[in-house]
């Protein structure tokens, strides 16, 4: 097949001049370019320019688990042979990681090479403003653009009801779009249709945050399984139970994920500085450069806590994010326990010259 065939086979999922140029060497071995579209139990289904083939990946699954297969990868897979191989993926331009919840913390990649993260929140219940936090971090650790969308907007029919909703969000997803959409009356489809077009987008949630629904309606096709949730919480079961890359029809590929119950952070700093940039930027006015915005003298953050520009729930949900992402980090960074032991350390010599100071006024 010719470079002007493949392109064009292989467009529609992704396919473009830079991954053509990442899979030069492995053409000149006579292997086939092709999509991850879903992983099952150590075998994928690849979309190539000739159809979609089953392959193993057992050549491609060391021991450290960010680096196995998963579905959004561009692998080089063998043309031929029963099994079938995939021999190589090529550099993830993005990658999703959450981390498992083993004794081991080990980091479990979602998906890879995705422009835009979509995190669906159900209306159907209370919103859980930390949590959305939780994700939109891991969204922007992954390199992808977080959006957030409100689904089952049609059961909030009170607008002015809902564009309080949408501010509490935003309030909590700064530098982050905030739709509301309704996948049964179609509210809200066309704007998110817009955004997703032509990229990789990921729908991201806990279960019954109407993911399936909303995957359904945006390929115009009942593609992916639907349940109703449980009326006592809003949950749903697991509709879905493997991560499904799919064309879009109008331009770009979906991929639908299992309703995630835990999302660990994985060795991101970086993301939960971008959830809560108000903070971080605050923190520059602070008298100290290593505040801790707790009882410190000259803290801008508690200034602004104290004026009511800053809610005193997202400084608790930014300082309980920065501690489980550096209980991680700590677990695979000797320098970083060090520093933490330091830190400790420091803390406990202020806290005694603190009581020592109180015992000589009491004396």
């Amino acid at each position: 097949m010719s470079s002007t065939s493949l392109s064009s086979a292989l467009a529609p999922y992704g396919w473009d001049d830079a991954w053509a140029d990442e899979f030069a060497p492995y053409a000149a071995e006579g292997l086939l370019p092709g999509r991850v579209v879903r992983v099952d139990r150590g075998q994928c289904d690849v979309v190539t320019a000739g159809g979609t083939l089953r392959a193993d990946t057992a050549f491609v699954t060391p021991h450290d688990p960010l680096r196995v297969v998963c579905t959004g990868d561009w692998v080089a897979v063998e043309p031929g042979g029963n099994p079938r191989y995939v021999r190589a993926y090529l550099p993830r331009r993005t990658a999703f990681v959450r981390s498992t919840s083993s004794k081991r913390s080990e980091g479990q990649i979602l998906a890879a090479n995705v422009d835009h993260a979509v995190v669906a929140v159900s209306l159907a219940v209370e919103l859980d403003l930390a949590r959305i936090e939780r994700f939109l971090a891991l969204a922007w650790e992954s390199g992808a653009q977080p959006v957030v969308v409100l689904t089952k907007a049609d059961l909030v029919p009170d607008a002015v009801t809902r564009a309080h909703l949408v501010q509490d969000v935003e309030t909590s997803a700064p530098g982050v779009p905030v739709l509301t959409v309704s996948a049964r009356d179609g509210d809200g489809l066309d704007v998110l249709a817009a955004i997703v077009v032509g990229g990789t987008s990921v729908l991201l949630g806990q279960s019954g945050a109407g993911k399936s629904t909303l995957a359904n309606a945006l390929l115009g096709e009942d593609v992916m399984d639907v349940r109703a949730t449980r009326d006592v919480d809003g949950k749903g079961r697991h509709t879905t139970t493997t991560r499904n890359l799919l064309a879009l029809p109008g331009g770009g590929v979906l991929i639908d994920t299992p309703g995630l119950r835990g999302v660990g952070l994985w060795d991101a700093g970086t993301g939960v500085g971008q959830v809560f940039a108000e903070i971080e930027e605050l923190a520059e006015g602070c008298r100290f450069h290593d505040c801790a915005h707790e009882s410190e003298p000259g803290c801008a953050v508690l200034d602004a806590i104290g004026t009511g520009a800053l809610p005193e729930r997202r400084l608790d949900s930014y300082r309980k994010l920065l501690r489980e992402n550096q209980r991680i980090v700590a677990k695979t960074d000797a320098r970083v326990r060090a520093e933490i032991r330091k830190d400790w350390k420091r803390k406990g010599a202020i806290g005694k010259a603190a009581m020592e100071a109180k015992r000589g006024r009491w004396q």
